[in-house]
């Protein structure tokens, strides 16, 4: 898909179709407006005999509007005019395509008002509408032989802008990172577990070196992994066929070499039975989605080679696979983790936090900035945030205010959870430093609290994405979340 931006008259302009606005005030957007001055009315006399759609999730096609150069017009409904919300404007970029699906249109060009959503910028509307377009257009079907038939017809969006060109031209390539990083994400989450293995994630890090000069590639295999200390996460290898891999992926492009680099950390675990204390068949086959922190972090990589930021990022896939057979390991276990502590498992099926301990111990030799992991950690988050927010946990206030700050601009949302010393003390263990559970009770949280024993030289965050990471049911898939959210909050870095 080709993205263009326009700035001369877009009335002007010859397309196959023109995307305009109408409001449930009987007003009309402001190229609408022109349209209608142009076409002696024809728009007012449609909206008077209330045939032209207004309420938000409306559209109607139009052809051969008089004395138009689009071949076509898409009126959209937004409803009542500065009430829009983000996700209602997401709605009707949406309907734009849908309304164009079964016509021949292969151009479609946006000229809606830049001022739909109150204190949201054009270019804000510009990349979240190129955000929007990708997921519509999404599909995976890599693994089937008869593939399903799509209206590919499409081939150019462009926008009318209103603004400073260079501005929107700067969104517009971040928007196209972005969606390129989560496409990214959800190639490699919903790829399956017989093929994405923590090998294949190994192998995803070590081409993202390839394909960028300032990106390198190092993996860290079962036998270093053992010389460094990395029991607990070798525990939970260890009833798999599957051998773990650890890839640190190293992004260098910050004007000062030496600039202390940002790290993200994310869980990979391909598959996860939940080992001796396995989980219930139902859905089972849900649980390579896993991997989905580190999905969201090769795909964050991605976006920020695209997007050549000056920074130096590092983002490591700690990839891993659950699995229940002889040499798995039990509850009762105890595990010396290579930051010294040693943890007690209650249950095989907590298994991210022992994979991720280690890993956020391997990289204090990095001397980190900051540290933020990503993981599909707790059914207990989903229970307390549903699907719609990540949970976010951290020991550092101002780290914590601008993860929420590039939630909320990237519309990629998150809530921050609770921390303190009686949520560490449910994790007490009379056997070991830790347990790796803290019982029934607020288990997102004592998740994150169990990680933070593991994160004390360096500023930290966790965000848990058990509940964005993929949909369930018919439209069952990945999200690429929280991509958006990571970009964000790395452009903002970028920024000072």
């Amino acid at each position: 898909m080709e993205f263009n931006l326009i700035k001369d008259d877009i009335v002007q302009q010859a397309t196959d179709c023109l995307v305009v606005g109408a409001y449930e005030d009987n007003q009309l957007s402001q190229v609408a407006a022109k349209i209608d001055q142009l076409s002696g009315g024809y728009l007012t006399a449609l909206l008077n005999k209330g045939d032209l759609p207004v309420k938000v999730g409306q559209a109607l096609l139009l052809h051969t509007v008089p004395n138009v150069k689009a071949e076509r017009i898409v009126v959209l409904g937004c409803g009542k005019k500065g009430e829009l919300t983000t996700r209602q404007y997401k709605q009707i970029v949406q309907k734009a395509l849908q309304a164009t699906q079964e016509t021949a249109a292969t151009k479609l060009t946006f000229a809606l008002d830049n001022e739909l959503i109150k204190d949201r910028s054009e270019q804000w509307h510009l990349r979240f509408a190129v955000e929007s377009i990708a997921e519509t257009r999404y599909s995976y079907n890599d693994f089937k032989s008869i593939k399903s038939e799509q209206n590919n017809r499409l081939e150019q969006i462009q926008f009318s802008i209103w603004g400073d060109m260079s501005a929107a031209e700067l969104a517009l390539k971040q928007a196209q990172a972005i969606v390129s990083g989560v496409n990214f994400a959800k190639n490699l989450a919903n790829c399956p577990p017989n093929v994405c293995n923590p090998k294949y994630l190994a192998d995803c890090a070590k081409a993202l070196a390839k394909a960028y000069s300032n990106v390198t590639t190092t993996i860290i295999d079962e036998k270093e992994m053992a010389g460094l200390g990395m029991h607990s996460y070798l525990a939970v290898s260890r009833g798999s066929e599957n051998p773990a891999y650890m890839s640190v992926i190293e992004y260098k492009n910050h004007p000062n070499p030496n600039a202390k680099p940002i790290v993200l950390v994310g869980k990979g675990l391909t598959f996860d039975s939940g080992g001796i204390s396995i989980k219930p068949s139902e859905a089972m086959d849900e649980m390579k989605y896993d991997m989905g922190g580190a999905a969201s972090v090769y795909g964050t990589m991605k976006a920020v080679a695209e997007m050549q930021l000056p920074l130096n990022v590092i983002g490591v896939l700690a990839g891993c696979e659950n699995m229940p057979d002889g040499n798995a390991y039990r509850p009762g276990d105890i595990l010396t983790t290579m930051s010294g502590l040693t943890v007690e498992v209650l249950n095989t099926d907590a298994e991210g936090r022992l994979v991720l301990c280690d890993a956020l111990t391997y990289v204090e030799r990095f001397e980190p900035e900051l540290v933020i992991d990503v993981a599909t950690l707790t059914g207990a988050c989903v229970v307390a945030l549903g699907a719609h927010n990540s949970g976010l946990i951290s020991t550092d206030d101002t780290l914590a205010n601008k993860l929420l700050s590039a939630a909320e601009q990237a519309e990629d949302k998150a809530w921050r959870l609770p921390m303190g010393e009686e949520y560490q003390e449910q994790l007490k263990s009379n056997f070991a430093d830790l347990a790796n559970i803290g019982g029934r009770f607020g288990g997102a949280i004592t998740a994150g609290v169990f990680l933070s024993n593991f994160t004390k030289k360096y500023s930290w965050a966790h965000l848990d994405i058990a509940g964005t990471a993929w949909k369930s049911g018919a439209t069952k898939g990945a999200t690429g979340r929280p991509v958006p959210l990571l970009s964000q909050f790395l452009i903002e870095k970028a920024q000072g």
